[in-house]
């Protein structure tokens, strides 16, 4: 009897304009770090697919609240973040681990590298994470973060925006993008929004104020759903040629 073939998972290419090149002359560090060789895709095997596994036993109990994980409470606006992760399909995406960084309400990271003088917050870490349950949600409660400068080009601020990072089943399937706020006035001049060339994908990486999940003397509430693949793919990092 003929032993059966393993069939590792393929996916279909996004439309073209979807995600950002590698090399976006407007975001002047990418000529810096970007590759310059056509990429060598290594065969995905068995380990890769199934290992590291991420389960709901890594996580703590207040991963997704960055507002309650210190002594006292942070400064600026309060708001929830809520959303979905789905496939291509439209279909939900379960257990998997989303993480979010971001900058505290004056626009400053809490790292070493970032010494602008915007306040730091001693109450803000600006780091979270949780997984999607079984209809693909996930929700975090934050605080508005709040714009800064960087040298890219001269008096260059960085719209307010959100990291998030998407976990497979395993380390080496992961993905990043960003998320705006909407009528924010720095988008049109910022480079990294705008070096998605679709137009159309770059309204996916805005959010949509939800006043249906907003509540009274709490919270503002956001939605921005993450989708992985297709016509209605969110813009993500470093998916130039990718299978």
């Amino acid at each position: 009897m003929t032993p059966e073939k393993l069939v590792l998972p393929r996916y279909r290419r996004d439309p073209a304009g979807t995600h950002p090149p590698l090399g976006s002359p407007g975001y002047r560090s990418t000529a810096l770090r970007h590759p310059r060789q056509p990429p060598v895709l290594l065969p995905h095997l068995l380990t890769e697919v199934t290992g590291p596994l991420l389960g709901p036993g890594r996580l703590a109990p207040r991963d997704n609240d960055l507002t309650r994980r210190h002594a006292g409470e942070p400064v600026g606006q309060r708001i929830i973040v809520h959303g979905r992760l789905l496939d291509g399909d439209g279909r939900p995406v379960p257990d998997s681990l989303v993480e979010l960084w971001q900058a505290n309400a004056s626009g400053r990271y809490r790292h070493v590298g970032d010494n602008w003088p915007g306040a730091l917050d001693p109450n803000f870490d600006g780091v979270g994470r949780t997984l999607t349950d079984a209809e693909g949600r996930f929700e975090f409660t934050t605080i508005k973060p709040g714009a800064y400068p960087w040298r890219n080009h001269d008096n260059a601020w960085r719209p307010a925006h959100i990291h998030f990072s998407v976990f497979g089943r395993a380390f080496t399937q992961r993905l990043v993008t960003q998320m705006y706020f909407p009528d924010d006035p720095l988008l049109d001049q910022d480079p990294i929004y705008n070096s998605v060339p679709d137009e159309r994908a770059r309204l996916r990486m805005v959010s949509r104020y939800d006043h249906d999940r907003t509540v009274d003397h709490w919270a503002l509430a956001f939605a921005f759903d993450i989708v992985l693949r297709g016509r209605e793919a969110t813009p993500l990092e470093d998916q130039e040629d990718a299978e």
